[in-house]
């Protein structure tokens, strides 16, 4: 099978080298020709336009960075026409409203939309066990599941284009306020003069504990963020989505706006490439330069 894959940042560029390990060919675009070069070495076909993906591709998956992006890219007048007879397999986050709105364009245009948002990073694309959840009608999640298997081994059938872009907000939420509540608790233990060690076995033995904790704990404490799988800037717009999501229906979210302003603050303190563990330094009042 013939695939495409558009935006090769962060997590689109491993889930490219694994395609191309599972024996797909592949061919890779990416606005911003710098992240393509290393797919290049490694044989990857280069295209230099979406449509030029979509005409030599059997279907697409599209990892841009959000919805805007999308559109701007496969909804262009240049790109429109390689829409017919094709199928997008949309697998960033984006806000359920959007993916319902992209699904209704692209068939407009003659072509086929299913969404496959994934949780994981880039240790889990390599390993091929990323949690892929899945937007489509029951035909196309049969289709198109042994191409999603490439990245997680049960892809999961939530329902209807949109349910899973409602669940991934949904568990991104979780990582938002589960990491700022750990890192609101760590701020306090150290500035109190408490062992962590000590608090941390409490906390390990007791049911409050999410592995997570762990994961950036020792980033926290070195205050070091760089190498990051999924970055402040990422994590501060799927919040903002789910905010949004949120108000839609009604929801009480004023205790995410509080998160959303810590994750603000780290980023303007220079960490919004960083690990979102990063937003251990917006708990602060004052940045420690201060």
């Amino acid at each position: 099978m013939r695939v495409g894959i558009i935006g090769t940042g962060l997590m689109g560029g491993p889930m490219t080298l694994k395609l191309q390990a599972s024996g797909y060919q592949v061919t890779a675009y990416n606005r911003t020709p710098e992240k393509l070069k290393s797919l290049a070495e490694a044989g990857v076909a280069i295209a230099t336009s979406a449509l030029e993906v979509l005409q030599s591709s059997d279907c697409t998956l599209l990892m841009l960075t959000n919805g805007e992006a999308i559109a701007e890219v496969i909804l262009n007048p240049t790109t429109r026409p390689g829409l017919a007879d094709h199928t997008m397999i949309q697998m960033g986050t984006i806000a359920p409203t959007e993916t319902k709105t992209l699904a209704q364009q692209v068939r407009d245009c003659g072509g086929n939309y299913l969404e496959a948002p994934v949780l994981g990073s880039i240790p889990e694309v390599k390993k091929g066990t990323l949690l892929v959840m899945v937007g489509a009608s029951e035909a196309d999640f049969e289709q198109w599941c042994p191409l999603l298997q490439t990245f997680g081994p049960k892809p999961l059938h939530l329902g209807p284009v949109g349910s899973a872009a409602t669940v991934k907000l949904a568990m991104n939420q979780l990582i938002a306020s589960l990491t700022t509540a750990f890192a609101l608790s760590l701020h306090l233990i150290q500035q109190e003069g408490i062992d962590v060690e000590a608090f941390m076995q409490l906390v390990r033995q007791s049911a409050l504990y999410a592995p997570t904790f762990d994961k950036k704990l020792q980033r926290m404490l070195d205050h070091q963020y760089s190498n990051p799988n999924f970055p402040v800037k990422h994590l501060l717009k799927d919040t903002r989505l789910f905010l949004q999501a949120a108000n839609d229906l009604g929801l009480e979210g004023s205790m995410l706006e509080g998160i959303a302003k810590v994750l603000e603050k780290s980023g303007d303190r220079g960490h919004f490439d960083d690990d979102y563990s990063a937003l251990f330094e917006g708990i602060a009042l004052r940045s420690r330069e201060g």
